[in-house]
């Protein structure tokens, strides 16, 4: 396994990994996972295309500053915009995942001069009751000590994540329970915090309007986490922003229709690099 560089910006630590040459893109992940996730597909297929690819791990997430004492929204969108900084090859393409995506459209519309253009992956503008009830849960989980036996927990991650087309084969089913429960994250003080930020998400739909950087949201047909009508809601605020749609796709369709997700990733790209 590679050795992540580290970078201390914006007052913390971030851990980053560097692929390839070209223009750059930074990529940004989601609530709880590192940024290596994205070297199982889409790291690569840009790597091959051209770029320069940065993977990195949010505030939250070890090795970068975990700050356990909490943060919010804006500090994680300061450390994206000073990393891209301190890697020297701004204006970059950004894309991002479910909180990766609230990030990147925040920083868009924050440091325009820092985006050439944006992509939101199952991404959202607001809050909805059942997504704060499912924050809620896990904090709380967290906040009395509790851990859910581990082939339960795979479970319940993978009807929240994946699409059903998916579990419907049994075979394939097993697999995917095998791959999370290998790869499962312990939530650590870092990604309690980072879960501390649902609470405090404010609608952002109305602000969005002012974004004027090439956008393209990316919604997941069967995402049960951020349902595809809140990407598109995105989508309709962010003037002339693209809106496409993947079936057979749940919260994790960025691993689970890798093929379509690059496809998307390359062409829009490729339109604005």
């Amino acid at each position: 396994m590679r050795k992540p560089k580290t970078a201390r910006v914006n007052g913390i630590e971030i851990a980053y990994e560097e692929f390839g040459t070209g223009p750059l893109v930074v990529l940004v992940m989601g609530t709880g996972s590192p940024g290596r996730v994205w070297q199982a597909h889409q790291q690569p297929a840009l790597t091959r295309a051209g770029y320069r690819v940065v993977t990195f791990d949010n505030r939250g997430i070890a090795p970068s500053s975990e700050c356990p004492g909490g943060f919010t929204q804006a500090d994680m969108v300061a450390d994206t915009a000073a990393l891209i900084e301190h890697l020297g090859g701004g204006p970059a393409l950004i894309a991002g995942t479910s909180l990766g995506a609230r990030i990147t459209q925040e920083l868009a519309l924050a440091r325009p001069d820092l985006v050439k253009a944006a992509v939101m992956i199952a991404t959202y503008g607001r809050n909805t009751p059942l997504q704060q009830a499912i924050s809620a849960g896990e904090r709380a989980l967290y906040d009395n000590g509790i851990t859910l036996p581990p082939d339960y927990e795979a479970a319940i991650t993978a009807h929240l994540n994946l699409s059903p087309h998916t579990l419907d084969d049994d075979r394939t089913a097993k697999d995917w329970l095998d791959i999370i429960g290998f790869s499962s994250q312990k939530v650590t003080a870092g990604v309690r915090a980072q879960l501390g930020l649902h609470d405090r998400e404010a609608e952002r739909l109305a602000a969005y309007r002012a974004i004027t950087r090439p956008s393209m949201v990316i919604g997941f047909a069967d995402d049960r986490t951020l349902p595809p009508r809140l990407a598109r809601e995105v989508a309709e605020a962010i003037p002339r922003a693209r809106y496409e749609e993947i079936e057979r796709a749940g919260h994790f369709g960025y691993l689970e229709r890798p093929d379509e997700v690059n496809r998307l990733l390359l062409e829009f790209f490729a339109e604005h690099a």
